[in-house]
């Protein structure tokens, strides 16, 4: 029984695989066509350039080499539920440039549309035998197909068995996401940012450079410009490492100024001779105040120890002295009679007193400032006529 339903290669497509072949440009099926046949079954023609009655054109919804048999191209086109009205008795393959590469029939199917009361989506499949499926793109735009239940069925298990060896893959990488960083050791690029912490933060949080800038501003804290970096720092120090102990080993070869206790042969400035306060005394100082003491002394009494033997070494010399006088009666007997004499007395002795024969208003000479009691100066002062009544009546003006 001879075939009554196939497909094949009009002229123009075969010449077109011929030309992929001949220069490697693989031919770009991209469009399927249904038509009805203008009302009877038709029967395919190689030198057709068109469908008999063409009723729907629209891009492949799939287009793949069958899995059973890699000589066959299969291609698909999903009509949806709101297109039909219309018999399905022809299909045909276009390319890219809208030529008829491949036409076929196939049995009689009517494709209702929804406007008729029933509808349904129909997938229209063509089989395309080649000798090179390397001479055709298998490629299809999937924005402008409807996919059909396998190929979504197919695509699901393959998206299954695709995401299934990519888990597995993470699963067993070391560093499933490096475009991440690892909360261990993370090291960082381009220009990571971080919230900044509060001015004194003393933890593990990450700080900024505006963390860092605030802190460095701080520790500064108006220091001069010519001590505000640590190098500047460290050159004022003269870059000692161990300037503290330096120092301390410095001062430990200092006197305090309290009670100093100095070593060795200390110097100071020689106070002027006359200086008598607080200031160090130096041996100079010390020498030249012997000196002074010493003076013009005769060499035999210029020591304390000649002075003392001078003196009979007697501690109390000026008692020895003043005993010894006492005990002497003086060359004119007037000092002993004198002796123990108060002024009244001594007027007395003078001729001087009450009894003085001497007239009240004579003046007399008296060698002290102060005349003795009953006596007036003579300097023409006025004087009380009732305490000196017999000198009133010598000067009664």
């Amino acid at each position: 029984m001879s075939t009554k339903f196939y497909t094949l290669l009009t002229d123009i497509g075969a010449a077109k695989l011929a030309s992929a072949a001949a220069l490697g440009v693989p031919l770009k099926i991209t469009h399927m066509a249904v038509g009805d046949g203008g009302g009877v079954l038709p029967t395919p023609d190689a030198k057709q350039t068109a469908l008999v009655n063409e009723k729907r054109r629209a891009a492949l919804n799939m287009l793949y080499i069958d899995p059973q048999n890699s000589s066959q191209i299969i291609a698909e086109q999903v009509i949806p539920e709101n297109e039909g009205g219309w018999w399905i008795r022809e299909v045909g393959l276009f390319d890219e440039s809208g030529a008829l590469i491949a036409v076929g029939n196939c049995p009689e199917s009517y494709k209702p549309q929804l406007a008729e009361g029933s509808g349904r989506t129909q997938t229209v499949r063509m089989v395309l035998i080649t000798s090179s499926t390397d001479n055709i793109t298998l490629k299809i735009d999937p924005a402008v197909v409807l996919a059909t239940r396998k190929y979504v069925d197919d695509k699901a298990l393959e998206l299954k068995v695709y995401a299934d060896d990519q888990m597995a893959k993470h699963l067993a990488a070391p560093d499933p996401h490096s475009q991440y960083a690892p909360k261990e050791s993370p090291t960082f690029t381009g220009t990571p940012k971080a919230p900044t912490p509060a001015a004194g933060n003393n933890t593990t949080q990450i700080a900024t450079t505006e963390f860092v800038q605030a802190a460095l501003t701080a520790l500064i804290n108006g220091a001069p410009a010519t001590l505000d970096t640590l190098k500047e720092i460290a050159a004022a120090i003269n870059n000692d490492p161990k300037f503290s102990t330096t120092i301390n080993n410095a001062l430990a070869l200092k006197a305090p100024l309290s009670s100093p206790a100095l070593t060795g042969t200390p110097t100071a400035p020689t106070a002027a001779q006359s200086v008598n306060n607080t200031q160090i005394a130096t041996t100079a100082f010390v020498k030249s105040a012997i000196a002074a003491m010493v003076g013009s002394a005769p060499a035999a009494l210029d020591t304390l120890n000649e002075l003392a033997a001078a003196l009979g070494n007697d501690p109390n010399f000026a008692t020895t002295m003043l005993n010894a006088l006492a005990g002497k009666q003086p060359l004119d007997n007037t000092l002993t009679n004198l002796s123990g004499k108060d002024v009244a007395g001594l007027l007395t002795y003078l001729g001087l007193g009450e009894g003085s024969a001497l007239p009240v208003g004579v003046p007399v000479p008296w060698p002290s400032a102060t005349p003795p009691t009953g006596w007036l100066k003579c300097n023409g002062a006025a004087f009380s006529a009732e305490e000196y009544p017999e000198l009133a009546k010598a000067y009664p003006t």
